[in-house]
């Protein structure tokens, strides 16, 4: 049965059979040992007793900070041996105000801020409590403080402001460990002259301490010896029974669901932010290895779609839809230079055929080609009249090779840029001769310059000249080197390459020659490309994964550094999710700000690559982007649950004896 009071009414907190026993080497030791005591609404009583007796023990269970091992706990009428572990945080919330003796005031908050943390988790309005705080302060002679950190607060001062902290939410039971312990006799004088104010407007008021001079300001004294109860006794400051008096409460209701959460979401990002601010060399380092792996994967994904369009660029130069014949089983095979049965004969059969829309026959040699007193080494190809419509070439200047050429073995020749430039450097190329070997030939045309990678003469100085011309008067030769096919639009390359490759099967009758097209070209260096950025994605898929593990051994430390916060936010009432939501937005904004600099960095690394590299580029993906800063949120997320987990896990008790 619960005790009553005088006016019988029922106790507020009230401990019956109560046993704290902790873990030791021979077994469990008992700290408290049947614990019985009531403490009723409007008392302030003083729990005294020497160091070991089990004093701040029985402080902790009578908050909400601890559980009895044995025996049961009420808090109006509540029984707390129930609740879990967010329900109890409610019940500090709701009932209780904490005054430590170390004051456990938030270093990196204004006093203000540090009152309004409990409020903050009892979702309160955020104008109404920063109102609240501020009134809160100056109550307690701190008006012209409310924006200074603890560490610009005196001893005194900061005890006021945990004062202030433990009346944010109502403060119905005012529970102060120590709470002169830490002070002057002044100061420690004006800290019992508020507790005894408190207490007069209806607060209850349980003080735990060594110093009797402190518990005579009580009005009931619980001495405890060796976690037992050995007295307890009224103190002549103990009056008749009076009623209840009504504790002064936060005049707005708190805020809905949503917008609670959003206040609590808000602060933890705060938080978030004046952590990590205060260890910026350790952020950085910890951000390196999202930021290197961030930036090779975007960097990779633009690498792959910079040398694809510059593929595709390269192979549209010479037309996408040409078909090469070459002599030979396929490439290397070292019997191709004896196979002499591509003729010209063959090129002109492909002209008639349905799919083919030019054809040219190809022959090449190197030379040296002098014009006065220049020279320089080129090729020579000898080529049939469409071989500049087959290739997809223009000229800049004069005319191509006709068919008269072809007919007459004419001595003509059309040039690219390059050979101009280099042959004629101060005067007109048009009709200039110059000497390939020991055969003159007339320059009728110059090619315009390409940028294309596979087109003809992009690193090399080109002479084209009739293909007639070079096999009799340059190479003496009877066969070609190569036919080259475009097909007609809307053929497709697969059907245009099979009818090409029966054509010349039946002139020949074997199969001594084969097809290559640019389209498999294409797809194979595609299928290249592709390959190499897969093969270094995995390696930045490692990095990350490193740079994770790297951000979950520091957010451990962190939680180990910051154990005394976390036990703090818990004693005012934080929930587990409040606790894991914080660390978790932390490792969040580290991966984040990871891939922002990553991002960055991969930025920096393509303006540089374009700069030196000429025409090739780095080709940047949004999506890609998009995708990175998904990643490094998965990242903060995956990582950086665990060291949440462990801090929302950790026993308030244990926190806060570890500050």
């Amino acid at each position: 049965m619960e005790s009553a009071d005088a006016s019988g009414r029922a106790p507020l907190l009230q401990l019956q059979g109560v046993w704290r026993e902790f873990p030791a080497a021979d077994g469990l030791l008992a700290v408290l040992q049947d614990i019985d005591l009531s403490v009723h609404a409007g008392e302030m009583l003083a729990i005294v007793g020497q160091s070991g007796s089990g004093k701040s023990t029985l402080m902790n269970l009578l908050g909400c900070l601890d559980r009895p091992t044995r025996g049961r706990y009420r808090v109006a009428g509540r029984e707390v041996g129930l609740l879990d572990a967010d329900a109890l945080a409610a019940l500090r919330r709701e009932h209780f105000g904490f005054v430590f003796q170390r004051y456990h005031l938030l270093a990196e908050l204004s006093a203000q801020a540090n009152v309004e943390v409990p409020a903050v988790y009892a979702s309160r309005p955020r104008a109404a409590r920063a109102a609240r705080a501020r009134a809160l302060l100056a109550r307690l002679g701190l008006a012209d403080r409310v924006a200074h950190p603890p560490g610009k607060l005196s001893g005194g001062q900061q005890q006021r402001v945990s004062i202030a902290r433990a009346l944010m939410n109502g403060g119905e039971v005012i529970l102060a460990d120590e709470p002169t312990g830490a002070l002057d006799t002044h100061a420690g004088a004006e800290v019992l002259a508020i507790l005894a104010e408190l207490h007069a407007q209806g607060h209850t008021v349980v003080i735990v301490t060594h110093d009797m001079g402190v518990a005579a300001h009580a009005e009931r004294i619980v001495e405890l010896r060796d976690g037992r109860i050995v007295s307890d006794q009224p103190t002549p400051r103990a009056g008749g029974a009076r009623p209840a008096a009504r504790v002064p409460r936060p005049d707005s209701a708190p805020r809905g669901l949503l917008g609670g959460w959003t206040d609590r979401l808000r602060e933890a990002l705060r938080m978030a932010l004046v952590a990590l601010g205060a260890h910026k060399l350790r952020t950085l380092l910890t951000m390196l290895g999202i930021i290197i792996g961030i930036a090779s994967v975007v960097s990779v994904v633009a690498l792959g779609e910079g040398a694809r369009r510059k593929v595709l660029a390269d192979i549209s130069s010479i037309g996408t839809n040409t078909v090469e014949v070459f002599s030979g089983t396929g490439f290397g095979d070292p019997r191709a230079a004896r196979i002499q049965t591509l003729l010209p004969s063959d090129a002109d059969a492909l002209i008639g055929q349905g799919y083919v829309d030019s054809v040219t026959p190809n022959v090449q040699t190197a030379a040296t080609a002098r014009h006065r007193n220049v020279d320089a080494a080129v090729t020579v190809s000898g080529v049939g009249e469409q071989y500049f419509r087959v290739k997809g070439m223009a000229l800049a200047e004069g005319t191509g090779l006709d068919a008269a050429a072809m007919r007459d073995l004419a001595q003509v020749a059309v040039i690219d840029a390059g050979t101009r430039d280099k042959l004629f450097p101060q005067g007109e190329a048009l009709g200039q001769v110059l000497l390939l070997g020991s055969m003159p030939v007339t320059v009728v045309g110059v090619t315009a310059r390409s940028s294309g990678g596979f087109g003809p003469g992009r690193d090399r100085l080109n002479v084209y000249v009739p293909y007639t011309t070079a096999m009799r008067r340059l190479m003496g030769q009877p066969y070609l080197s190569s036919i080259t096919v475009r097909v007609a639009d809307g053929v497709p390359m697969a059907a245009a390459e099979q009818g090409i490759g029966q054509l010349l099967e039946r002139r020949h009758g074997r199969v001594d020659f084969y097809v290559l097209n640019t389209d498999s070209i294409r797809q194979t260096i595609e299928a290249t490309t592709a390959t190499l950025a897969l093969l270094v994605a995995a390696i930045a898929v490692i990095s990350l994964v490193v740079g994770g593990i790297g951000v979950m051994n520091i957010m451990l430390v962190s939680v180990t550094e910051r154990t005394g916060e976390i036990g703090v936010r818990m004693a005012v009432g934080a929930r587990q999710g409040d606790i894991r939501q914080q660390f978790l937005i932390e490792a969040v904004l580290v991966c984040l700000g990871g891939g922002v600099l990553g991002i960055a960095l991969a930025l920096g690394l393509g303006a540089l690559f374009a700069r030196f590299a000429g025409s090739f580029t780095l080709v940047f993906s949004g999506t890609a982007m998009a995708a990175a800063f998904l990643c490094s949120t998965l990242i903060g997320v995956v990582f950086g649950y665990l060291p949440a987990r462990n801090a929302a896990r950790l026993d308030p008790v244990e926190a806060l004896m570890r500050d």
